[in-house]
């Protein structure tokens, strides 16, 4: 069974930088679609990006496309989101999900 841990998660000011982590066990990450995805206070999940296991098509949500980055290190097992220029409309708990399983998701928080 695949767990997912999620880490990099931070306060940090508007402008600034937070470069997220998923790490997986149990699955080798590069034979799975995954993504990334948030959810803030009061609202519902949101899709933020994905990437299929084979390919180098990435898709991002329109609220991060230029701003926010996927990635992958096979050889670690751990995929990443770089995000850079950072507003606090991203404040929210960020998900990686990997083959219908959800990690603990971890916190960003931006302020003015």
């Amino acid at each position: 069974q695949v767990q997912l841990v999620e880490s990099g998660g931070g306060s940090v000011q508007a402008g600034g930088s937070l470069r997220l982590s998923c790490a997986a066990s149990g699955r080798t990450l590069s034979n799975y679609a995954m993504g990334w995805f948030r959810q803030a206070p009061g609202k519902e999940r949101e899709f933020v990006a994905a990437h299929g296991f084979s390919g180098p098509n990435i898709y991002y949500g329109d609220s991060v496309k230029g701003r926010f980055t996927f990635s992958r290190d096979n050889a670690k097992n751990i995929a990443y989101l770089q995000m850079n220029s950072l507003t606090p409309e991203d404040t929210a708990i960020y998900y990686c999900y990997v083959d219908a399983k959800w990690g603990q998701g971890t916190q960003v928080t931006v302020s003015l």
